[in-house]
């Protein structure tokens, strides 16, 4: 098992946290899986950056992100050369720590701002 720690995000994680998640699967889905609500507009299919993270620890041990995402990665708010859409970065076997932007670029996401 992988571990995470989730850096303390002021909506969906104010305490932070961490937990253990089994190699291949992605950030998103473990993320969802342990209550924080990402945001994830285009249901996971890389077609947005809703789903936007920075990792902090572990960058180089994630699966290698393909050209489309790299494509969208370019229109994230608050891009920094470690970060990766959750929805596509697969875990392998080595910790992460994981930060979710304060802000995403997000006008399609149903419900949000309810």
């Amino acid at each position: 098992m992988t571990q995470i720690i989730v850096l303390p995000h002021e909506e969906l994680c104010p305490k932070g946290t961490l937990f253990d998640v089994a190699a291949g699967t992605t950030i998103c889905d473990a993320l969802l899986e342990h209550g924080i609500q990402i945001d994830h507009a285009c249901e996971k299919s890389c077609a947005c950056t809703t789903c936007h993270v920075i990792v902090r620890e572990g960058f180089n041990s994630l699966v290698e992100a393909a050209e489309l995402e790299e494509d969208m990665l370019d229109k994230a708010w608050g891009l920094e050369s470690n970060s990766r859409l959750s929805c596509q970065a697969v875990i392998e076997e080595v910790n992460l720590v994981i930060e979710i932007p304060k802000y995403t670029i997000n006008m399609a996401k149903e419900g949000h701002g309810k």
